[in-house]
């Protein structure tokens, strides 16, 4: 423990509150989790630097480090440069063995919440700070700029709230509370705005918590992103197995946190009834006993608990000792499973016909790992950061069951085998290659912030898997897996282990609410250098395993040796919120059809890239999407995009359009290169 005079920071509007494991409701060995059993060290990897592994905190120690932290904000706030209306508020503290912090901070503008405006600050062990990640690069003074007055009533924003939750079939569509007033960061211009809540319950009988974020000025939708995310236990997944219980036979877990499991019986609201007994044997196996139930959802808590405890150093969900609760028996034939973090719970449903309860050991873990995610990097549930929410779960969840090794239900890298919800035994998605499940992507794409968060999770769960084990057929646990890569070249696998520390560590130190695919390269290579070295083995393959996904290139080099490259390196300026630009490339001596790979390198200099909306435009006008304008939290645009423009004749004028959409910065097209 250390106590410094100055700390730096971070900020985070509370985007997210909880996650549901499926896009929408869709159709005995012995194991132990003793109260006791989980007060191993944190294990260390070969070749690892073992001082920015994290120190495994106390509770205390934890807390003592947030209220250090608190107590120099106004200090770090100025040395951040923030404007005098700009207050920190602190979210987390991780640190790691040798003394350096990482520091969470949300923020407030005028007393308003600043949603996107949170911030992670690095510092050495002597106080000294080393790097700041920010959740948006709009500077103080655009903030400062934000006029606070409205111009259209509370009312309206929660008119408009209301219309588009009904749009979305929400049922008892009600406002959970009155509007509040916010700043919206997240995108663009800073601008003062309303966010509504809309409560009841969603289509499919999920409670709601949709969030829209109203323009005060204009009354325009900003944006919108859903907050619910979708003693002896004779258990219906993991056999039989040891239950941390209370001594008055109670479902109380009073070695984790006094974690409890209720029982809804089949309501929707509410806590439900604690689960009690005369005995300590809880349930029979079968889901016509409501204890089963309660006996999965439990014992999964319990292995998720110590898995973050012994693997990761994280005593509970939010790293503060406190246990969650869990629900099951919700709904009548409910097929789904949830996280909510306004009541800290997750809750399950029995599935088609009530017997098939979502209470599997992945399940569990994926739904608690909502809450990590909540507590930590906050990842906004919609666009490509909603994506990474959810792959996040889906890989904590592989690693509870790799960790707990249970003999009923083996570690894979399959998600909800076990709850059969497609009804034909086939799992609800596949982390080596995800489109095996009709709708998940194996691999990034320019508009994959628009698909479902459920379907666009797969290249970062994809990217998890080749990470782990590499490309290639191989059999893990007697499940057989073949991984394939978007550029066709091999993937050498670090193993599951040191996957997860680089991921859990990114997620924990470098994620903020905004980061897509492009910020989670940076931040896991950042991540791999800091624990094994930039030239190690360990740094070089999480740079394979994006490319893999076509998420950057490998060693920097192009994705597509060999092919014929058509360059333009004429400057073009970019109007600030003003006109399309184009940079045009004529192709010539290329026979027949342009490839379903082709390669647009593009080279932009930008002072905010969320500003910009870019497109390939083909010889015949037709055009293909490479980014939208959002959460893009960064300076310029360095990448190379992949179009499948098979269905265009190669030869002629192919165009780079380019549009800022929001005012406040400038920039201009360096080059864009074409490579057939």
């Amino acid at each position: 423990m250390r106590s410094t005079p100055r700390r730096r920071a971070t900020s985070t509007g509370a985007l997210i509150a909880a996650a549901a494991l499926i896009a929408v409701g869709v159709q005995a060995g012995t194991a132990t989790a003793t109260p006791g059993s989980d007060n191993s060290a944190v294990p260390a990897y070969a070749g690892v630097d073992q001082g920015s592994l994290a120190k495994q905190l106390s509770p205390s120690q934890r807390a003592e480090l947030i209220r250090e932290a608190d107590a120099t904000k106004a200090a770090t706030a100025k040395d951040l440069g923030l404007g005098s209306q700009e207050k920190l508020v602190v979210r987390d503290v991780i640190q790691d063995n040798d003394g350096t912090t990482h520091t969470r901070y949300e923020r407030t503008f005028a007393g308003l919440p600043v949603l996107g405006g949170d911030l992670i600050v690095k510092e050495s062990k002597a106080g000294a700070t080393q790097a700041v990640t920010k959740a948006s690069k709009v500077t103080s003074s655009r903030l400062k700029a934000v006029d606070l007055k409205a111009d259209i009533a509370p009312a309206k924003a929660e008119k408009q709230a209301l219309g588009l939750a009904k749009a979305d079939g929400s049922k008892k569509t009600e406002a959970d509370r009155a509007p509040r007033k916010v700043v919206w960061m997240a995108q663009g211009q800073p601008k003062l705005a309303f966010e509504t809540v809309v409560g009841g319950l969603q289509h499919d009988g999920t409670p709601n918590e949709l969030h829209v974020v109203t323009d005060a000025a204009t009354g325009e939708k900003l944006y919108e992103w859903q907050g619910v995310e979708n003693g002896t236990g004779n258990t219906q997944y993991n056999g039989q197995v040891t239950l941390g219980t209370a001594p008055s036979y109670t479902l109380t877990d009073t070695g984790r946190g006094n974690h409890k499991t209720y029982n809804l019986n089949h309501g929707s609201s509410g806590t439900g009834t604690l689960f009690t007994n005369s005995t300590d044997v809880w349930g029979n196996g079968n889901p016509s006993n409501a204890e089963t139930a309660g006996a999965d959802a439990h014992y999964g808590a319990a292995e998720t608990w110590d898995y973050y405890k012994n693997v990761h150093g994280r005593t509970g969900i939010r790293g503060d000792g406190v246990g969650a609760y869990s629900r099951v028996h919700y709904g009548n034939a409910y097929v789904n499973a949830f996280w909510q973090d306004s009541c800290f719970c997750m809750t399950y449903g029995d599935g088609e016909g009530n017997v098939k309860p979502l209470t599997s050991l992945d399940v569990a873990a994926h739904e608690m790992s909502h809450g990590v995610t909540a507590a930590t990097a906050n990842l906004v549930y919609s666009g490509e950061s909603g994506g990474l929410n959810e792959a996040t779960s889906d890989i904590f969840a592989a690693g509870v069951e790799f960790y707990s090794n249970t003999s009923e239900d083996p570690g894979d890298y399959l998600v909800g085998e076990k709850i059969d919800i497609n009804g034909d035994g086939t799992p609800l998605r596949y982390m080596d290659k995800p489109s095996k499940d009709g709708a998940s992507k194996d691999a990034w794409y320019s508009g994959i912030g628009n698909i479902d968060v459920h379907y666009s999770s797969g290249p970062a769960n994809h990217f998890f898997y080749l990470l782990s084990e590499g490309s290639g057929a191989k059999v893990i646990n007697g499940v057989s897996y073949d991984s394939p890569t978007s550029d066709g070249l091999p993937v050498t696998g670090i193993g599951r282990d040191k996957a997860e520390q680089i991921w859990f560590k990114a997620l924990t130190t470098k994620f903020t609410s905004t980061t897509n695919y492009a910020a989670a390269r940076t931040g896991t290579l950042a991540v791999a250098g800091e624990l094994y070295g930039t030239t190690s083995a360990e740094y070089k393959a999480v740079g394979d395993a994006w490319a893999a996904i076509n998420v950057g290139t490998r060693d920097g080099g192009t994705p597509n040796p060999g092919g014929k490259v058509f360059e333009n390196k004429t400057t073009v300026a970019i109007p600030d919120r003003g006109a399309a630009v184009t940079s045009s490339v004529n192709v010539t001596g290329v026979t027949g059809k342009a490839p379903s790979t082709l390669q647009v390198g593009v080279d932009i200099t930008h002072t905010y890239r969320g500003d910009l909306v870019i497109d390939l435009v083909a010889p015949d006008g037709t055009s293909y999407r490479l980014k939208n304008s959002g959460f893009d939290s960064a300076d310029d645009v360095k990448e190379t995009y992949t179009v499948d423009a098979s269905s265009e004749t190669a030869n002629g004028t192919w165009k780079l359009k380019v549009q800022d959409v929001y005012s406040g910065d400038t920039g201009k097209i360096n080059s864009v290169k074409l490579t057939f």
